[in-house]
């Protein structure tokens, strides 16, 4: 598998500086790369809105190049009129940019928004944060985007990849050497480990599920099945006692273990012995699916936290009133936006707004691995860079679809993945899964079940990351 860079605004730079050729020659080529793809793709007649630096430049070779090849071209800056254009070109501010629009090219953009029409965007939409995706104004919302050496961080990042559309790299000629953050391929689903000839259940990878409560059993069974679809050997669930007649009946596959619970169906904290004794098959726990939340079962999970020995994957209830804890054994955190607040005691539009910066900040705190879950699920660690798995549908907000995602990432920890790569595995069988059945309205949790086995399988390889 290889890793695609994702490029901060100085990244890009210093690529740009070790390129052997002249800044002119680099603007060429981007101006005519962009050019290409309006050619291809957009008839009729184009405005080019162009701005005053590099980006600026890129956006008059394009005009250049549209008008050659017999287009009707317009150039105009950021007080000029867009006329009636079939297409508009966004070539206002480049990488650069890190604060807020000022009032004429606020204007414009939102002009260029209101438009209608579609926009190809220059390197990134304009009013796009490069290296974070933030959105500290207003920013253009493109059709397409042509971006150069390589795709930057702010267009795999929300808010930034909602204005993005598709993203087409042009290459330049730029060699970017080094980089932080890379886009997940969906290749990685090559390197999960494939039973063979002699794999037994056990040597397949055992994932045990820690969950539910009184009302709360779906989400232990929706982890258990999606553990297996993953190709785990062998699952079972650790669960109060009063939910286990429920279970018996839905998941036959799979091992029950009954644990003591309060008067409200919500696991104590001695529970935790019968579960290390559970554990001791397992090669991964899954902890938190419809665990409840109480004084008891925040309790529960810091025992937990602090004496298993192998891979945990922390989900939903599991993560209510996390506090820091030792680990030495992997762990993996999947909260969506409002629980990633919580970690952190911040507002969840804090979160939205600035996704990377949220992710990487919990994931120093507790020492894990984050798997932010989102429009884009980033994945960051404690000391490394930071993964970005671009795959999915809006019909992932949907209940029941974390705990799912929680199984698959418990059995690729349970066959041995590291943990950051098997977080970003299971983020991107778990998209694809869900591009498969996409097509269907009303997707519920459940249905993502069998498309495991196909995207697994190989369905859904060759789709580009940002397409």
């Amino acid at each position: 598998m290889r890793l695609q860079p994702l490029l901060t605004a100085d990244e890009t730079r210093r690529a740009e500086q070790a390129h052997q050729g002249s800044l002119e020659e680099l603007m060429e080529r981007a101006g005519s790369a962009v050019a290409q793809t309006v050619l291809r793709g957009f008839p009729g007649r184009v405005t080019v809105v162009c701005g005053k630096g590099s980006n600026g430049g890129d956006g008059h070779v394009c005009a250049r190049v549209l008008r050659a090849s017999g287009r009707h071209v317009t150039v105009v800056d950021e007080v000029g009129d867009l006329g009636e254009p079939d297409v508009i070109v966004d070539a206002l501010f480049g990488i650069g940019l890190r604060d807020a629009p000022r009032e004429d090219a606020a204007r414009m953009i939102e002009r260029i928004n209101a438009s209608s029409r579609p926009v190809v965007a220059v390197d990134v939409p304009s009013g796009v944060n490069a290296s974070t995706g933030e959105i500290p104004g207003v920013a253009v919302r493109a059709t397409t985007t042509v971006t150069f050496g390589a795709a930057k961080v702010g267009l795999a990042i929300a808010p930034g990849r909602l204005h993005a559309g598709s993203v087409t790299v042009a290459p330049l000629g730029l060699r970017p050497r080094e980089h932080e953050h890379s886009l997940v391929p969906a290749s990685v689903l090559l390197e999960i480990p494939a039973k063979h000839a002699e794999s037994t259940k056990y040597s397949a990878g055992s994932v045990l599920v820690v969950g539910g409560s009184r009302g709360l059993t779906g989400a232990p069974m929706l982890a258990a099945l999606a553990a297996f679809r993953a190709d785990a050997g062998y699952v079972a669930v650790a669960a109060p006692e009063s939910t286990l007649s429920v279970l018996e009946t839905t998941l036959l596959e799979v091992v029950k273990h009954p644990l003591q619970e309060d008067s409200s169906g919500r696991l104590l904290p001695r529970a935790a012995d019968a579960i290390f004794e559970a554990a001791e098959k397992a090669d991964a726990v899954a902890i938190g699916p419809g665990l409840g939340r109480s004084d008891g079962t925040v309790e529960l999970v810091r025992i937990l936290l602090e004496r298993l020995p192998m891979p945990v994957v922390l989900d939903a209830d599991g993560l209510w009133n996390l506090e820091p804890f030792r680990r030495s054994a992997p762990t993996v955190l999947t909260p969506h936006a409002g629980e990633l607040a919580r970690l952190l005691g911040i507002e969840s539009r804090e979160v939205g707004a600035r996704r990377l910066d949220a992710a990487r900040r919990a994931a120093s705190r507790f020492g894990a691995v984050v798997l932010l879950k989102g429009a884009d699920t980033i994945v960051a660690t404690p000391r490394e860079g930071v993964l970005v798995a671009s795959y999915g549908t809006p019909a992932l907000a949907t209940a029941g679809s974390g705990d799912v995602l929680t199984g698959v990432v418990g059995a690729f920890l349970a066959k041995g993945m590291e943990a950051k790569l098997a977080a970003a595995a299971g983020a991107v069988a778990h998209g694809i899964a869900a591009e498969l059945v996409a097509s269907q309205r009303g997707m519920i949790a459940s249905d993502l079940l069998p498309e495991l086995r196909r995207a697994l399988g190989g369905h859904g390889l060759q789709r580009a990351p940002l397409a």
